[in-house]
C-alpha cells in the first residue's frame, strides 16, 4: 500500500510544464508579425489588431479563441519559429453586452486570408449566428485567397470560393453585424465590409476597393493612389458603399458602440430601452418658426429632429450620401426608433437614386430588428432631368416603394411640407394603418402647383395675350384650394397638429408601438439585403 502512495516528480508537478508551454505559445502569438511590422503599422497611423480589440471592448473582457493558432516550425519537439494566424477572434463586452469580435492582423502577410488559418474567420461568424450575439469585424486585409504568391506556395491554382457567405446571409437576418474598414481592404475583405448593417471607416488611414492600385494599373494603365481609388471620400459619398466616415480609429470605435446601443442582441429580443430622462410632454416654441411660408425655401431638418427626439439621442447613418434624405437611429421616451427625414437643403428633398437606395437599406435594418419608424416627410417627388434618368431613379425608387410596403414595424409619418407624386405617396403604406400627422405647412397633390400649372394648362397659357399673367392667375386660384384644412374636411389627412405637439404625440405613439413589438419578434420572411 505504501508503494502506491509514492508520487513521481512528474506527477507532483501536475501539468505545469504544459501550462508553461501554453503560456510560451500565447506569448509568441502576441508578438504578431514582429516589432518591425508593428512599427510599420503604427507609422501608418493605425493600431494593431490587438490594440483595436482592447480599445473597442470594455476593459478586461476579451476572451480569445484560437489564441495559439498558427504555423509552427519544429526542431525536434521544440518550436523554433511560429507565425500566428493573422486573424484574432473571440468574445468580449461592449457596455456590458456580450459580442463576438474578429480582427485582421495586417502585420502578417497584409491580412491575407491564406495566412488566417482556414476556418477561423468562419468560426467567428458561425459563433455569432448560433449564439445569437452581435458581431463586429475589424477588417484590415484582403480577406480572400491572398495574392498570386499563393500559387507558388501551394503548387497549384484553385477554383475561387467565398467562404462562409451562406452564414453571412443568415447573420444579416439574425444579429447586428458591424464592420470597420480599418486599413487597405480589398477583394472578399471589401465584400465583408458591406455584408453588414453598419460600416464605418476612418479617413486618411483606411481604403476599400475591389482590387487595389497595382491591379488597376495593370488592367487600365492608370497609376492611382490608394486614397484616390478607395478612400473614405469615395466610399461614404455617392451610393455609400460604406455608411459613415470617422475622424480617427477611436471615433470609429465610438460609432460602432453607439450604433449597437440601439439594437437588440438578435431579432428574437426587444430593442434595448433606457429610463427616460427627457420629458415626453416637452413642447418647443422654435418648431413654429422653422419652416418658411414659402415652401421653395429650404430649412434645417436636423434642427427639427433635435427638438422632437430625445435630446442628444440622434445617431445619423449615411451623412455623406443620399443627401435628400436623412436616416438614423434615435430614441423617444428612451425607446429606440428608426428615423427617416426629408432634407430640402439638397435637391429640395426630391428622391434621387442614391437617396432611394439609402432608404431601402435603412428600412430593411429597422424592419429586421423591429425598430418602429418615424418618417418626417417633405417630398416634392422623384428627382427629374437627364441625369436622374441616366441613374435609373425610377428603378431605385421602385425598390424604395417595395421596402416601405414590405416593412411590418409600427410606422408613423409627420408631414412637414410637400407630399407630391409617386414618391410622396410612398411616405407610408396605405395597405395598413397609415398613421399621419400633418403640420399646417403640409401641401400635397399629384404635382406641385408651381410646375404642374404649365403642364396642365399649357394651351390656355400659350394662347393668352399675357401668358405669364395668366399662369400666375391660375396658380393663385389653385393655391387657394391647396390648404391642408380642405383635405382634413374630407378626412384625406387624419389630423393637422400644432408643430409643438409633435414630440408629445410621438412619445405616446412609441409606447403603443412597443406594446405591439413582442408579437413580431423573430426573423422576417424576407431577409436583410446588404
Amino acid at each position: 500500500m505504501k508503494g502506491r502512495d509514492k508520487v513521481s516528480e512528474k506527477e507532483r508537478g501536475g501539468w505545469l510544464k504544459e501550462i508553461e508551454e501554453l503560456a510560451y505559445r500565447k506569448e509568441l502569438a502576441r508578438q504578431m508579425g514582429g516589432a518591425e511590422s508593428i512599427e510599420r503599422q503604427h507609422s501608418a497611423g493605425r493600431y494593431t489588431c490587438r490594440e483595436r480589440i482592447a480599445k473597442l471592448l470594455d476593459p478586461g473582457t476579451f476572451c480569445e479563441l484560437g489564441s495559439i493558432t498558427g504555423v509552427a516550425t519544429y526542431e525536434g519537439d521544440k518550436i523554433s519559429e511560429f507565425r500566428p494566424a493573422n486573424f484574432v477572434m473571440g468574445t468580449g463586452k461592449i457596455n456590458g453586452r456580450k459580442v463576438v469580435v474578429g480582427a485582421d492582423d495586417f502585420t502578417i502577410r497584409g491580412g491575407a486570408a491564406d495566412a488566417g488559418i482556414r476556418g477561423k474567420r468562419e468560426f467567428s461568424e458561425r459563433m455569432a449566428l448560433e449564439l445569437k450575439l452581435p458581431i463586429i469585424r475589424l477588417i484590415d486585409g484582403t480577406g480572400g485567397g491572398g495574392s498570386v504568391k499563393t500559387i507558388e506556395m501551394i503548387g497549384r491554382t484553385y477554383v475561387p470560393a467565398n467562404p462562409a457567405v451562406d452564414i453571412m446571409v443568415k447573420l444579416l437576418s439574425t444579429v447586428p453585424v458591424i464592420s470597420g474598414v480599418m486599413g487597405s481592404v480589398a477583394g472578399l475583405g471589401a465584400a465583408r465590409a458591406v455584408f453588414s448593417h453598419f460600416s464605418v471607416m476612418p479617413k486618411n488611414t483606411a481604403q476599400l476597393f475591389v482590387a487595389g492600385p497595382p491591379v488597376v494599373e495593370a488592367a487600365f494603365g492608370m497609376p492611382i493612389s490608394k486614397e484616390e481609388l478607395g478612400g473614405s471620400q469615395i466610399h461614404t459619398a455617392g451610393f455609400g458603399a460604406v455608411d459613415n466616415e470617422a475622424e480617427s480609429e477611436e471615433d470609429a470605435f465610438e460609432q460602432m458602440r453607439k450604433f449597437l446601443s440601439y439594437l437588440p442582441d438578435s431579432v428574437y429580443e426587444m430593442p434595448p430601452c433606457l429610463t427616460p430622462t427627457d420629458p415626453p410632454d416637452r413642447r418647443e416654441e422654435d418648431l413654429l418658426h422653422i419652416i418658411p411660408h414659402d415652401l421653395k425655401r429650404p430649412y434645417r431638418i436636423r434642427k427639427i429632429l433635435s427638438l422632437v427626439l430625445d435630446k442628444d439621442s440622434f445617431f445619423e447613418i449615411g451623412f455623406r450620401h443620399g443627401k435628400p434624405v436623412v436616416t438614423g437611429l434615435a430614441r423617444l421616451s428612451g425607446k429606440p426608433i428608426g428615423v427617416l427625414a426629408s432634407d430640402p437643403m439638397h435637391y429640395g428633398g426630391a428622391i434621387t437614386a442614391q437617396a432611394a437606395d439609402k432608404m431601402v437599406r435603412f428600412i430593411d435594418l429597422c424592419d429586421t430588428f423591429h425598430l418602429p419608424v418615424v418618417n418626417f416627410v417633405d417630398i416634392p417627388g422623384f428627382m427629374i432631368g437627364p441625369q436622374a434618368e441616366r441613374e435609373a431613379t425610377i428603378r431605385f425608387g421602385a425598390r424604395y416603394m417595395f421596402a416601405v410596403c414590405q416593412a411590418t414595424v409600427p410606422w408613423c409619418s409627420i408631414i412637414l411640407g410637400r407630399v407630391f407624386g409617386v414618391a410622396g405617396a410612398n411616405h407610408g403604406n396605405t395597405g395598413r394603418l397609415n398613421l399621419r400627422y400633418a403640420w399646417p405647412s403640409g401641401r400635397w397633390g399629384s404635382l406641385p402647383i408651381e410646375g404642374g400649372v404649365k403642364a396642365a394648362y399649357r394651351r390656355q397659357i400659350e394662347s393668352a395675350p399675357d401668358p405669364e399673367a395668366t399662369e400666375r392667375e391660375i396658380a393663385e386660384r389653385l393655391n387657394k384650394l391647396s390648404s391642408p384644412f380642405r383635405s382634413a374636411e374630407v378626412f384625406s389627412i387624419e389630423e393637422i397638429i400644432d408643430p409643438r405637439d409633435t414630440r408629445p404625440l410621438l412619445c405616446d405613439w412609441v409606447n403603443t408601438a412597443y406594446r405591439l413589438l413582442p408579437h413580431e419578434l423573430g426573423p422576417k420572411k424576407r431577409g436583410m439585403r446588404p
